[in-house]
């Protein structure tokens, strides 16, 4: 959102951490990445995004009186401590893939490469920011692969959790490839398209149904959409056909009608042949309710005549899946190549990079995983985003974003673009140097 983030959001141990850090004068340069451990096992890609509020977030990285002031009572610091705060800024360096770039199984999306005290303060906060807008533009791309001609809303917010999350679903749904949101304030912060039609209440509070559509046409003569489906969806769109010829006649169009309850794809049959045989054909038919990639793959398969989906509670919080194995790991610390061995959770040492290669058909062909610095045909995934603390440039507008996503997912091959889990997953392969790193790294350790 638009309000600073105060660095007080994170878990108590990033202080103790920095506390021990501070007495033992451990504050050289270290390298965090940012990874999934394994895709969700539906999932057969993910979609990174939400790499702009991190960016933000990093700019703005600083403590206020009040909360050098409440860490200093808090009773876990001591003072020397909590005035080395005072001054602290985030002066490092962050590699990214660009946001809408679809990554695999332990490839890492960010890079921080900034003295210790300062990446290990931001992991929660990165963590939060890039987790949750990769779940939502995930989903969101599945959604869009599953109605690829359909018109698609975002109508989340009511049942996200939280209002920054009603937020940046409305962001990561975007650039995932939706049309738009029913979320103003995305509207206004992000320049994203919005849509909107009326509640059941408008509905209740009048008398008669054809009321409440005379009404709303009058007052939105350019865009009106008629919720049918409060009483009797057949009979409301019979009683639409006369008055929307009279409203015609006046020069105001009712331009669609939304289905929000009950068999959608009957209930649409019946609707489109009582407006067409009325002449109505221009009408055009939107729906919603508890709908996501696989309900809208069921409606797309029975050949529903629906132009278009408002999609809510289950992308937003992305039902099937809610969540990711994701991790922000320590890869190197004053020059030396760190790695995790715990069971299960075995990390791959050092600074990295991912190479992508594509076929003759212009379709992904395999990444390789490797060191930062090792000689890699295909094209390299991760670019400087931030040095010193500060952007290299502006950040991309949200549709540059949202045109590199759809070209990404135009490259994934047939198999990945399915909602059921791919037979042979994307090839992802781990290079010798990184293997050697890895093998060099077992042994000191």
């Amino acid at each position: 959102m638009t309000e600073r983030t105060s660095p007080l959001l994170t878990d108590l141990y990033q202080f103790t951490m920095l506390q021990a850090y501070f007495d033992q004068g451990m504050a050289d340069t270290a390298v965090f990445e940012f990874f999934v451990r394994k895709l969700p096992s539906s999932r057969n890609f993910l979609m990174a995004a939400g790499l702009e509020q991190v960016l933000d977030f990093l700019e703005d990285l600083h403590f206020t009186p009040q909360e050098l002031d409440w860490l200093a009572n808090c009773g876990r610091l001591h003072r020397r401590f909590v005035d080395s705060l005072h001054e602290l800024r985030f002066t490092g360096d962050i590699q990214a893939m660009p946001e809408g770039t679809i990554f695999f199984t332990d490839e890492p999306i960010l890079r921080v490469v900034a003295p210790l005290p300062q990446a290990q303060l931001v992991e929660t906060r990165l963590i939060n920011l890039l987790q949750f807008q990769t779940l939502v533009a995930s989903k969101a791309a599945r959604i869009r692969l599953a109605a690829p001609d359909s018109l698609l809303v975002d109508f989340g917010l009511r049942r996200a959790h939280g209002a920054e999350a009603g937020l940046l679903s409305a962001r990561a749904s975007y650039l995932a490839g939706f049309n738009g949101s029913s979320t103003v304030l995305a509207g206004m912060k992000w320049g994203i398209p919005l849509f909107g039609t009326m509640a059941h209440s408008y509905i209740q509070a009048h008398e008669q149904e054809t009321d409440a559509f005379e009404h709303f046409a009058r007052s939105h003569p350019l865009a009106s959409t008629m919720l049918i489906d409060t009483y009797d969806t057949e009979a409301a769109a019979r009683n639409l056909v006369p008055l929307a010829h009279k409203l015609a006649r006046e020069g105001i169009n009712i331009q669609a009608v939304r289905l929000d309850s009950g068999d959608l794809a009957e209930h649409a049959r019946q609707v489109r042949g009582i407006l067409d045989q009325a002449g109505l054909t221009e009408i055009t038919i939107f729906a919603s309710g508890n709908l996501d990639e696989y309900k809208l793959a069921e409606l797309v398969a029975a050949g529903a005549p629906i132009d278009g989906f408002g999609v809510g509670t289950r992308m937003n919080t992305s039902a099937d899946r809610p969540y990711l194995d994701c991790a922000y790991k320590l890869q190197e610390y004053a020059g030396v190549a760190r790695r995790k061995r715990s069971e299960g959770k075995t990390t791959w040492p050092g600074r990295k990079q991912v190479y992508r290669s594509l076929g003759d058909d212009d379709l992904m062909a395999g990444d390789f995983l490797t060191t930062a610095d090792a000689v890699q045909s295909g094209q390299p995934l991760l670019v400087p985003v931030m040095r010193q603390g500060r952007r290299l440039a502006k950040s991309p507008a949200l549709g540059a974003i949202r045109d590199h996503a759809r070209a990404e997912l135009a490259r994934l091959a047939l198999p990945l673009r399915a909602l059921t889990p791919a037979t042979s997953p994307y090839c992802v392969t781990v290079a010798e140097p990184l293997r050697l790193l890895a093998a060099e790294v077992d042994r000191r350790t």
